[in-house]
């Protein structure tokens, strides 16, 4: 069963930090060098510095981005800049965004959740990790002690029992009311019994499915056994059994998962040369003309190919006939084997272009016109665009004990970091 905990969360004094819009920033693996920068700039108490500091040619093992945040955190909470809440709550988050031309709002609780080992089931992983990224946040936990980004988890909520608790603390007025960035972030704190009880009580038989934030899920638990490993508490309330998500439902109108496109680079002349008719062995192949307007709308296909014809975009949709029995790992589920993303993994990227186990010739985004000018300024020689994968057929991988090739999908848009601190030191 999950455990689902309130808990005194630590957030910006507004009355010392006014304007909330400067201070949040996203999670740490979409923000880019020019836009770190940016956010240092934006506010001297960005929590990017926090999240993710900038590194300097004078680092050393001792003294480095880590070190510096945990100096800045212990800094900002003895100054009050940051302060906690002193009665511990759930946080309600209300994220409303524009998509696709119509306004979108997503529902989520902010709350801790007890870690749970992959085996016990209890909380799902849908993709594959890297270990250099989860070394790097391990060294940020180390040295702060606290989450600073919640991940996002997703639960089932038949009757959508859970959701009209959430809406009815929702029409108070919020205690957090801003905009950034066209996106608006509305936050309200409860620590009422009954409601804390009551959601307490609704999601513990419910598993808990990571959207965002497997890397820092794995490193919460090696964190935790660390912990444990090296003193003798063994107090099972302590905060370090726990990690802050954010949880929003299945069925929230504001879920948005959207695919990330493949674009790769240094593929051999003589390899690309017999790229096209080794594609024809296994797709039906159509060519739609590219002009300034925007892609073209493709529907059925299992990847479109920016770069491989000019001017157009090529479809390729997988035959009946192809059996992929030979081509596809051993041990993964069939609802794996059925992804397109797989498809492009391990048929294309890896039998076809010999890509596997390389990842410097290979970049991926969820913007598909970002793919597009990568490959029309000659960044990228191909670029592979993916259909969403719907919600429903992440939680069928989950339910299958497998996982997805890494970066198969991307939230939209991603939580804020910065709204909520969870201290990892003393009880919840």
């Amino acid at each position: 069963m999950a455990e689902i905990c309130p808990f005194s969360g630590i957030r910006y004094n507004q009355e010392v930090v006014e304007d909330l819009a400067s201070v949040i920033c996203p999670p740490y693996d979409i923000v880019s060098p020019e836009e770190q920068k940016a956010y240092y700039q934006k506010s001297d108490y960005n929590v990017v510095r926090l999240e993710h500091g900038m590194e300097s040619p004078e680092d050393t093992e001792a003294d480095n981005k880590h070190s510096q945040a945990s100096i800045t955190f212990n800094q900002w909470l003895k100054a009050g800049i940051l302060q906690a809440d002193p009665v511990p709550s759930f946080y309600i988050h209300e994220h409303t965004f524009i998509y696709q031309n119509t306004r979108k709002r997503r529902l989520g609780l902010i709350a801790c959740v007890r870690l749970e080992p992959w085996e016990n089931k209890v909380v799902f992983p849908h993709e594959n990790t890297v270990p250099g990224i989860k070394s790097d946040r391990l060294e940020l936990m180390r040295a702060c002690a606290a989450n600073f980004s919640p991940l996002f988890g997703l639960y089932e909520d038949p009757g959508q029992r859970v959701a009209k608790l959430l809406i009815s603390q929702a029409k108070r007025k919020p205690l957090i009311d801003f905009t950034e960035g066209g996106e608006t972030h509305k936050l309200w704190i409860s620590s009422e019994p009954e409601f804390v009880q009551r959601i307490s009580h609704f999601l513990a038989p419910k598993p808990i499915y990571i959207a965002d934030g497997h890397h820092r899920y794995e490193t919460a638990l090696a964190y935790r056994d660390e912990i444990q490993q090296s003193t003798s508490l063994r107090n099972s309330d302590a905060a370090f059994n726990f990690v802050m998500m954010t949880l929003v439902s299945f069925s929230d109108a504001g879920l948005i998962a959207l695919p990330v496109h493949r674009l790769v680079r240094g593929i051999p002349s003589q390899t690309l040369a017999g790229f096209r008719n080794q594609l024809a062995t296994f797709f039906d192949i159509d060519l739609l003309p590219l002009d300034e307007t925007g892609l073209p709308e493709v529907r059925g296909a299992t990847t479109s190919v920016l770069g491989l014809e000019p001017g157009s975009l090529t479809t390729l949709r997988l035959r009946q006939s192809v059996s992929l029995k030979n081509i596809m790992p051993e041990g993964h589920s069939e609802a794996y084997k059925k992804l397109n993303v797989s498809i492009v993994q391990h048929l294309i990227m890896e039998n076809l272009l010999g890509s596997s186990g390389k990842t410097d010739g290979i970049a991926y985004t969820p913007d598909a016109e970002q793919a597009r000018r990568q490959v029309e300024s000659d960044e990228y020689q191909l670029a592979f665009l993916l259909n969403p994968i719907p919600a429903t057929t992440i939680k069928a991988i989950a339910n299958a004990n497998d996982r997805m090739p890494g970066k198969s999908t991307y939230f939209y848009p991603k939580l804020p970091t910065g709204l909520v601190i969870n201290r990892l030191e003393g009880t919840l």
